[in-house]
């Protein structure tokens, strides 16, 4: 094993034998130039030699292609897109042919008509003019190029339509149908569920053509949501060859050599603290009184002593992005010899790790903190419930006896440091967690809330103590790294809220003022109303999703100036890179001299963010197979719950305790015509003047479940007049991990 070097600088900070530009200074090149350049011209501007080096330029140059930073025209010149008023973004594809242009730049979507989408998949990356606006308003744009595609298979369902084979696509936002020619259908039986290998993309005139490399099985057999999840998602589940070879020579133990040069942890206490069912264990802990404060460390596994920059590990490590769970499996991002061997901090075994170690004073704040490398020795797998049932006094001995005062000091660390999240208004959204869990034989045998306690608590302060350490270590040392940020609410989607919220006499602050405080002023304010988990997930719904980038704006659910993820290496590729940018600087390296400059980092920014939108889309997916799968033998049987959304065509209704929704109609309410009022978020009734709004109690009866759309429908009971409703009744819920 060795560990890695480090990085060779750009043209900026020292000499090396092929001096090639950084991405920021051949953009920077072409914009002095202010004209296209073909590479042969490029390499006499910048004074380089050789056909290596051109090779190395042009792979570069493509590198930015993909990007969207540059395009290539006919003549094989290189243009910059903000010359051309040209704007790159991923493909975000509708079920009814329409799209839309996720903008590399953050801006609002692009509409993308059904003619501008006949050529393109959904997660494709395409460079576009905007030509104009839409009926509605909304920008609409003209695809330019087609960068990458963004899928290389599809999975879905095969079917004859008069001796001709295809496959419909699982992934609803793949409007295409993939033709599969004579003899490339593998023997696959109509109505099977396959996976096809795109042979021809579709263009502007011909539907894609495909062959099929994979037959899944019957649409109902037991795990297959999960396959048609991986690949309708295109998250890579197969280890590359080369990949397997480089991970093989590890081995299961940490050799002498590596520890050398590190500080020795092995006779700290440190333990993990997990679910029952974890297996990888990224983070360890441990705390003892220090002055009138505590000495916290938390011990994360160095994966980047493993994983070289640039080697065929990391190359796949950065196309997962992230490890993916679902319900019967997980999908790593690294191989479980790492993952669940050298990487994971497996108890009684020596282990390599990046340490934070802070001193915090009683009121819950850091004072300071350092990081360094260390070789540690985990001396405990603890659960969460083993130590909430110790602290609670339930079972005293959950926790072994010399692990119990480190315990009951990190529990008294946890109160300080909430007391300070309270005070700083960090936002607390009190929402359950759902479990789905299979049988043996892969059915679903339950769904149920998970309820949350002060040992999960205890852990999450902890790791957000050291994520926040580390965002200002690479903001002190302006070192490009991923800062984890999430945004303020959008404005529409607040004002909505805000109108909503209005309507219920509830006074809510103008969207240009609003705080995480003000946030939670207002939870606190509703949590006795029966629509108070209503008005918190309308609330959630109008804040926007945290993404990685390295231009940091802080992070306003958690209420903090900087965050980053530094403490889940092992399933996440951001904390790797955060590692790496750490160790850099702890191993004596500049912030000029590091293998990444910020034009590379914004776009594995954006590639993490995009990889962690993909794993979410296809765990929702497949908990909705479950479900449905769940609630198929259940057609016929009352349930009660809450409206927790409200359209035009219905409201839907989220079963108590469960966490599943279906839609009520709006043609399955009492007898009248019904409006929508978006303000208000309620449906009315012309006649009789009934509503049915946001946080309302409603018993259903699970009237359809369609196994295919993954869809639930609902109708009221029809035994129990609208107007006899019982009284409503407070939920309550854990809180969402940060």
């Amino acid at each position: 094993m060795k560990k890695n070097k480090t990085p060779r600088p750009s043209t900026k900070g020292g000499t090396y034998r092929h001096p090639l530009p950084d991405r920021n200074a051949l953009l920077e090149h072409l914009r002095d130039v202010g004209q296209p350049r073909k590479p042969d011209q490029l390499m006499k501007d910048l004074g380089l030699k050789g056909q290596r080096t051109r090779g190395q330029l042009v792979e570069k140059l493509n590198k930015m292609v993909r990007a969207g930073q540059i395009i290539e025209n006919r003549r094989g010149e290189y243009c910059l897109t903000e010359k051309l008023h040209l704007i790159s973004g991923s493909v975000i594809g509708h079920a009814d042919g329409f799209g839309f242009l996720r903008r590399d730049d953050g801006e609002d979507d692009v509409y993308l008509s059904a003619r501008q989408m006949r050529a393109l998949f959904d997660g494709d990356r395409v460079v576009i003019k905007v030509t104009g606006t839409d009926r509605r308003g909304r920008a609409e744009g003209r695809v330019v190029e087609i960068l990458e595609r963004g899928f290389a298979e599809v999975a879905g369902q095969f079917i004859r339509e008069r001796g001709i084979g295809v496959v419909i696509p699982d992934n609803p936002k793949i409007a295409h149908r993939v033709l599969i020619p004579k003899g490339e259908s593998a023997d696959a039986k109509p109505r099977q569920m396959v996976v096809a290998e795109i042979l021809d993309y579709p263009t502007q005139h011909e539907q894609p053509t495909g062959r099929i490399i994979s037959v899944l099985g019957a649409p109902n057999q037991k795990g297959i949501a999960t396959d048609l999840a991986i690949h309708s998602n295109g998250i890579p589940d197969v280890w590359p060859k080369e990949v397997r070879a480089q991970a093989k020579k590890f081995g299961t133990t940490v050799p002498s050599p590596a520890k050398q040069g590190r500080e020795d942890l092995r006779g700290t206490p440190l333990v993990t603290i997990d679910g029952a069912d974890a297996r990888d264990f990224d983070d360890a802990v441990y705390c003892e009184p220090s002055g009138k404060g505590w000495r916290l460390l938390v011990a994360i596994a160095d994966v980047s002593a493993y994983v070289d920059i640039n080697s065929s590990l990391d190359k796949e490590a950065t196309r997962r992005g992230t490890s993916v769970y679902f319900p019967d499996r997980v999908v790593p991002m690294l191989p479980e010899v790492l993952s669940n061997g050298l990487c994971s901090l497996n108890p009684k075994v020596d282990r390599l790790c990046l340490v934070c170690e802070m001193r915090v004073d009683k009121d819950g704040k850091v004072a300071r903190s350092r990081f360094y490398e260390g070789v540690m020795r985990s001396h405990a797998r603890l659960t969460y419930s083993e130590v909430s049932n110790f602290l609670e006094g339930e079972t005293p001995n959950s926790v072994p006896k010399d692990l119990r005062q480190p315990i009951r000091h990190l529990h008294e660390l946890y109160k300080a440091f909430a007391r300070n999240r309270q005070r700083r208004g960090a936002l607390e959204l009190d929402l359950p967690q759902m479990r789905i869990v299979l049988g043996k034989d892969g059915t679903v045998e339950k769904v149920e809330s998970v309820a949350r306690n002060d040992a999960h608590r205890l852990i999450e302060e902890c790791m957000i103590a050291a994520n926040v350490q580390a965002a200002k270590f690479i903001r002190k040392n302006k070192i490009p790294g991923l800062f984890r940020v999430h945004a303020k609410p959008d404005p529409e989607r607040f004002e909505d809220l805000r109108q909503y919220l209005l309507s219920l006499d509830l006074k809510v602050p103008h969207p240009d003022h609003v705080e995480p405080r003000q946030f939670n002023r207002l939870l606190m304010e509703v949590k006795n109303r029966p629509d108070s988990q209503a008005i918190s997930m309308a609330m959630l719904r109008s804040l926007k999703h945290a993404e990685y980038t390295p231009d940091n704006i802080g992070h306003f659910g958690l209420s903090l100036d900087a965050y980053a993820h530094f403490t889940s290496p092992i399933r996440r590729y951001p904390d790797l890179l955060v590692h790496r940018a750490i160790r850099h600087i702890v191993g004596g390296g500049k912030a000029g001299g590091y293998h990444y400059d910020s034009s590379q980092m914004e776009r594995l920014g954006q590639i993490c963010s995009a990889h962690e939108r993909r794993a979410e889309e296809a765990t929702r997916e497949v908990e909705a197979w479950l479900k449905c799968e769940y609630m198929e033998d259940k057609v016929g049987e009352n349930f009660d719950g809450v409206i927790t959304g409200v359209t035009n065509f219905g409201v839907f209704v989220q079963l108590d305790n469960l966490q599943i929704d279906g839609l009520v109609h709006v043609t399955s309410l009492t007898n009248d015509y019904y409006q929508f009022d978006a303000s208000r978020l309620q449906l009315v009734g012309d006649r009789t003047g009934r509503t049915y709004k946001l946080g309302d109690e409603m018993r259903v009866k699970v009237q359809r479940v369609d196994m295919e759309s993954r869809r639930i429908d609902f109708r009221p009971q029809e035994d129990e007049p609208q107007a006899e409703q019982k009284p409503s009744r407070r939920r309550g819920g854990s809180k969402r991990r940060s």
